[in-house]
């Protein structure tokens, strides 16, 4: 691997990650901490490279590139950002509520289910990470209503109820619990939080439920998240 390849690695994995810890843990199995039963001898072996099941990258060169990013990160807010949701005529409440977390969804908060029909006529489903989508691509075309903002293959968890095509991801935001007895579940990578989307089961701590009634979908459930973890 040459320099930048290595560059892009350091960067890709500071950008998923909150902090060094959080990448550790990543690379930390279930069988792992079966046969060590410690969770900081198990970071340990990750570090040094013995553990592990992805790249290894070394605390100093996280934590530089981590500085670095966060000071150009500061200097971009220094330029005050339009939202794009900002001046447009809204009229259905699903476009409304993402607009009112629009801002909020620049660092990470909400998940969002959709179910309905595709271009093909195909009935999908899925969930969202809402920050996940504002960061790769521009949501002007979602407010001004000149496409929908449908589940796709990409996303945290993407269903075709005719195909049966089945998708998980996990996400900057989000892991995937996807092999859980209790259904589909998403922990918050900054705070571990555990989120259920189960409607019969509430959502988790600082985790709220929302169903939008809206016209534009057969159905809406927009999950907020607040994370407490100290930054």
């Amino acid at each position: 691997m040459d320099q930048d390849e290595a560059l892009t690695t350091v960067d890709n994995i500071v950008t998923q990650f909150n902090t060094y810890e959080d990448f550790l843990d990543s690379q930390i199995t279930t069988l792992d901490l079966y046969y060590l039963e410690d969770e900081g001898l198990a970071r340990q072996l990750v570090e040094l490279g013995y553990r592990g099941t992805g790249e290894v990258v070394k605390r100093e060169d996280f934590e530089a590139r981590k500085a670095a990013i966060e000071i150009a990160r500061l200097a971009e807010r220094t330029q005050k950002k339009t939202l794009t949701s900002a001046g447009k005529d809204l009229h259905d409440n699903f476009l409304k509520a993402l607009a009112v977390r629009e801002e909020d969804n620049r660092s990470g908060k909400s998940v969002i289910f959709i179910r309905d029909k595709n271009s093909h006529g195909q009935e999908v489903s899925g969930y969202i990470d809402y920050a996940h989508r504002l960061k790769t691509e521009d949501f002007e075309v979602y407010f001004s209503g000149k496409k929908r903002l449908l589940p796709r293959p990409t996303d945290m968890s993407f269903y075709n109820w005719d195909s049966h095509i089945a998708v998980w991801n996990s996400t900057p935001n989000y892991q995937v619990i996807a092999d859980n007895p209790e259904g589909l579940l998403f922990k918050y990578k900054r705070d571990r939080k555990i989120l259920n989307v189960d409607p019969k089961a509430q959502p988790g701590d600082n985790s709220t439920r929302s169903p939008i009634l809206t016209e534009l979908y057969t159905q809406v459930v927009i999950f907020d998240h607040v994370s407490r973890r100290k930054t």
